[in-house]
């Protein structure tokens, strides 16, 4: 392709130079490079229309929503360049690498990039690169263009509920994948036997073993057909393995993946580069087993720490493009926060819906996933957990030990792994890393306001009680005892076990996971300190106007032990310990007092 500079485009068009240049880098003009600080414009680049006034009118590129195939993303949509993720993989030649991010963080787009670059194919790909960074950096780089035959599988809608639909549907992605290499029927390198398993594999004949092994069978006969040695491309690879552990079939999907994973990418001498993409890593010796060629990228990894989500300098060019570049501080408080590695990092499907929606702030990404895991830790939640979570919710950082290497049936075994789950999945940022002698230490917070409105929505309100702490709310904020006491007793009587209800920390901690819907209006505070001690719940309003409460809790031991006289000392250690003192300091008036007093699945409120 031939160019011009931005003086002989000004002689041809009679558009100043500088206007020329504005419109090369916010892409008005396709094709348009940059090289050596100046931007170089194709010789069959079309002349932009000029209004009465002389401004250019820009056609704007639509944003990519949904988009995860490359070529289409470059072609005809605004496109946020990571093409020197290629650079930085040729550097760093890792055999096997795994990148585990959050969903819609745009996994499967670079993995298609990855595909469309290093693929060799009849069709000329490098028009897609030429004008993009990767093609900057020299022929080190871009000899490596079209250089491997790739096998590509994409695993992120294998989202069934049997053992033997997930099953049927993975042997279906590998029979299109094998029929997209359909060059190896008529191949004069193979054998017959390699032929006649081709066409078998083709056919969607093939048994469960053979698809097992379909990895390797496809490496062998696509290396022997270009005398090339394979890249092999899994992206999302543990969206199987999390509908295995959610409905029932994970020992099945573990055992398929073990030996799909390990016929494919543990054979060196077919293998040139293995990529793979996930939400989790699914623990080494339970599906990696004996491949000790495998790099493993977490969120807390510097390496390619910014190719997956926007960086800030991105998220302003993009805002500057659609002309928005006064929404970046309303971006920064709902979509940034994320910290992959070193590197400050936005939400990018939650960007580009934003400024596709007329920049109108909305929780986007809630809805683009499950949290069944999440509902499932929430529901079986120890109460020092939910104590936690609700600080998150009140801006709070909480100090955790974080494992990258958690697993789907640790989730579920151990509760205190969901701190690990929540960050990895994108629930929750790093704050802070503690020293070398404190190994894998974080602070932990949300990074953004549209996270604090998916925890309400999606995390705290997973549990069947989200109606019954919409009614104890309500019962709460209209300082009726009367309803509370009814509610409460309704909720323990059709929801919790006789014999969890055995401690004071128990009943603590439901309260306190029911009080979710007042965080909108209060600060929910669980043992803080005031006046002369440590209450049990505080709600501070977020606005004096409306009431503050403070709940003190008791547990009846015995039976003897009566419920009114329970409720009756609670009220009293309120007002001995002055446990107003705080709200009052910072001005709130009506401050409502609450003792309640429990025994198995009964409940005595009383208030003043």
């Amino acid at each position: 392709m031939e160019y011009i500079t931005c003086r002989e485009a000004h002689e041809l068009w009679g558009i100043t130079e500088r206007r020329i240049q504005q419109m090369c880098k916010n892409g008005a003009i396709e094709g348009a490079i940059k090289k050596g600080g100046s931007w170089l414009i194709p010789t069959d680049a079309v002349k932009p229309s000029v209004d009465s006034k002389g401004f250019i009118r820009q056609k704007k590129k639509p944003l990519p929503i949904g988009v995860s195939d490359f070529k289409k993303a470059v072609s005809d949509y605004y496109y946020v360049d990571k093409t020197l993720l290629i650079r930085d993989f040729i550097d760093n030649k890792s055999e096997v690498t795994l990148f585990t991010r959050p969903r819609r963080f745009g996994k499967t787009l670079n993995m298609d990039m990855l595909r469309v670059f290093f693929e060799k194919t009849k069709e000329d790909n490098s028009v897609y690169f030429k004008d993009k960074l990767i093609w900057q950096c020299g022929e080190e780089y871009t000899s490596y263009q079209g250089k491997f035959p790739v096998i590509f599988l994409s695993f992120k809608d294998v989202k069934c509920d049997s053992w033997q639909k997930t099953f049927d549907k993975i042997s279906k992605l590998i029979t299109l994948e094998f029929i997209r290499h359909g060059e190896l029927e008529k191949s004069k390198n193979l054998s017959v036997y390699e032929k006649e398993l081709f066409v078998r594999f083709a056919r969607g004949e093939a048994d469960e073993v053979d698809y097992q092994m379909s990895l390797q069978y496809l490496s062998i006969m696509l290396n022997k057909h270009y005398n090339e040695k394979v890249i092999i491309i899994i992206d999302e690879y543990d969206t199987p393995i999390q509908q295995g552990h959610s409905c029932g079939f994970y020992d099945n999907i573990i055992e398929f993946m073990r030996g799909f994973f390990s016929s494919g990418l543990k054979d060196g001498s077919n293998l040139a580069y293995g990529f793979l993409t996930g939400i989790l890593r699914v623990a080494k010796e339970s599906i990696f087993s004996g491949l000790n060629n495998i790099k493993i990228c977490s969120i807390l990894d510097k390496e390619y720490s910014e190719y997956f989500g926007f960086t800030k300098a991105e998220v302003k060019e993009l805002l500057e493009y659609y002309n928005a570049s006064s929404k970046y501080d309303e971006v920064c408080r709902w979509y940034d926060g994320y910290l992959f590695g070193d590197t400050e990092i936005f939400n990018p499907w939650s960007v580009i819906n934003y400024v596709s929606d007329k920049c109108e702030a909305k929780a986007f990404w809630q809805s683009t996933g499950s949290n069944d895991i999440i509902g499932e830790i929430i529901g079986s939640a120890t109460p020092d957990v939910i104590e936690n979570l609700h600080k998150l919710l009140n801006g709070e950082k909480v100090t955790t030990y974080i494992d990258t290497n958690v697993i789907y049936p640790e989730i579920q075994k151990n509760p205190y792994s969901i701190y690990s789950f929540l960050l990895i999945a994108g629930y929750l940022k790093v704050s802070a890393i503690y020293s070398s002698d404190m190994a894998n230490m974080y602070d932990v917070s949300i990074p953004n306001k549209e996270i604090s409105f998916v925890y309400e929505k999606e995390v705290l309100d997973k549990g069947d009680y989200n109606s019954i702490a919409i009614a104890i709310g309500q019962a709460i904020f209209k300082k009726d005892a009367v309803s509370l006491q009814k509610t409460l007793e309704n909720f323990m009587l059709n929801t919790i076990s006789f014999y969890d209800a055995g401690s004071e920390s128990f009943y603590h901690g439901m309260v306190l996971g029911l009080c979710a819907v007042l965080s909108n209006r209060y600060h929910v505070k669980s043992n803080g300190e005031a006046g002369y001690g440590r209450f049990d719940i505080q709600l501070m309003p977020k606005a004096h106007s409306v009431p503050g409460f403070i709940f003190e809790f008791k547990h009846a031991k015995t039976d003897s032990e009566d419920l009114e006289s329970l409720a009756d000392e609670a009220l009293r250690q309120i007002d001995l310990k002055k446990y107003d003192v705080s709200m009052k300091a910072v001005g709130v008036s009506d401050i409502v007092k609450i003792g309640i007093a429990f025994r198995g699945k009964k409940a005595v409120v009383k208030s003043r």
